[in-house]
């Protein structure tokens, strides 16, 4: 099955990995064992929930301010638009956040999808949209992430799940994976092998 198109999770796979998010739910008043940050935040009332938020913008945006792109990030962004593949993000993060992280390296994508747009990973919903955008099948479709909920949301939509083991906690995640890779660039050798 050729790919036409590929799917990136933001940070920790564009981007180096930043968020410490132990200390972002501390800082929310949550406990460290609380779960994901953003199902944490729907459970608070209207005035915690409003504090929340802007302790989680105030960190996406120190976030994309300090921003590092993975090594081979770039080139392989470049090289997929040159085949002629669709670049696609799907971030937890807010669209606005893959949008400066773009204008900051240079990079360029098809389409964004962030929470704001529907429901987040680990449902199916983003892919299912950007595939629907570019007019290609899950099947056809890469996801790249270095956590768990991107690997079932590639599962969840049909599409290939692709872990970038960068993550400390990346042997955890495998077995939910169908390819497992060390740099990003390896996307491409993957691509070749479904031709």
């Amino acid at each position: 099955m050729t790919i036409n198109a590929v799917i990136f999770d933001l940070d920790g796979t564009i981007t180096k990995p930043y968020f410490d998010f132990d200390a972002i739910r501390e800082e929310m008043g949550l406990d460290r064992n609380s779960g994901p940050v953003l199902e944490a935040m729907e459970k608070m009332n209207p005035p915690e929930r409003k504090k929340a938020e802007e302790i989680l913008n105030y960190h996406e945006q120190k976030a994309v301010i300090e921003s590092e792109l993975n090594e081979g990030a770039k080139e392989t962004l470049l090289a997929l638009s040159a085949a002629g593949i669709k670049i696609g993000i799907l971030t937890r993060n807010r669209r606005n956040n893959a949008s400066e992280i773009a204008h900051k390296h240079g990079l360029k994508f098809d389409a964004v999808v962030g929470r704001e747009d529907g429901p987040v990973k680990p449902d199916a919903f983003g892919i299912l949209h950007l595939c629907g955008k570019f007019g290609v099948e899950p099947k056809e479709t890469i996801l790249v992430g270095d956590y768990l909920f991107d690997l079932l949301c590639a599962k969840a939509a049909g599409a290939v799940a692709v872990l970038l083991t960068n993550n400390s906690r990346a042997d955890e995640f495998a077995e939910h994976a169908d390819f497992c890779i060390e740099n990003i660039s390896s996307i491409l050798d993957i691509i070749e092998s479904k031709k």
